[in-house]
């Protein structure tokens, strides 16, 4: 269901790249998280407003104008049928733009048109969705407390849930934290977190073992906790302890 998620998530990023204005930081292509409705969302494609987003409850696509939602669900839809809809969603919208699917980043898989979506385990899917729900609320709510300014968003190419924020200081210390999904460093969503001066991120050897977590010096500079049997207020601690490791 990872995987399909993932893959789901990029029609929403080829409509930010079809329709948005291009931003240097790529943040045209970058995604909303909903924690009441439990969707990615686009940022506002139109004049309207509307807006194309991913719904994990529904495992639908949902086109939301004005007032009126119009829902595709993906389960048994082929990506060629995925494609068709959206073009005639975005046209029935009055947005004249082309909805191309193109990428500029790979992934670690391919789509094809016959490509067909399956529900195959809605256990696994509403995980995900809690899995989103907590990086969200987590990483609010350090934000909040450490008086940080960020938008929390899901880049679509690496499928994670990331902020990034500068201290209001003299320091020229910022930030980046987030959950990301399975990959070479980890075989379970995890919570990460790495401290940068300028464009440079910080090195973490001469850092104390952490309560909960491990940090990492080699390749990704900074802290991991898995999520496997962690709450909020543990994820919070993560994020603290090592934010205060990155002040001192």
């Amino acid at each position: 269901m990872t995987t399909q998620m993932h893959l789901a998530a990029q029609y929403l990023a080829a409509a930010g790249i079809s329709f948005l204005e291009k931003k240097n930081d790529d943040s045209h292509t970058n995604l909303g998280f909903s924690i009441e409705k439990g969707t990615l969302y686009t940022r506002p494609l139109n004049s309207s407003k509307d807006i194309l987003s991913l719904n994990y409850n529904l495992f639908a696509l949902e086109w939301n104008s004005h007032n009126l939602t119009k829902t595709l669900q993906l389960d048994g839809t082929s990506h060629a049928e995925v494609l068709q809809w959206i073009r005639r969603m975005a046209k029935d919208s009055d947005i004249n733009t082309p909805y191309n699917y193109a990428l500029h980043y790979e992934l670690p898989y391919t789509i094809t048109d016959d490509y067909i979506y399956t529900l195959k385990n809605i256990s696994r899917l509403r995980e995900l969705v809690a899995f989103r729900k907590l990086s969200k609320s987590a990483i609010q709510e350090f934000l909040q407390n450490n008086l940080l300014n960020s938008e929390i968003r899901i880049w679509p190419h690496h499928f994670d849930t990331g902020a990034f924020a500068s201290l209001e200081d003299e320091s020229g210390l910022a930030i980046g934290l987030g959950l990301a999904i399975p990959d070479t460093m980890c075989n379970d969503y995890y919570f990460y977190i790495s401290g940068y001066q300028g464009h440079d991120s910080l090195g973490t050897s001469d850092f104390k073992p952490l309560t909960t977590g491990k940090w990492y010096n080699e390749g990704f500079k900074g802290a991991v906790l898995p999520i496997s049997g962690v709450n909020k207020a543990t994820v919070i601690a993560f994020f603290e302890e090592a934010f205060t490791a990155y002040k001192n």
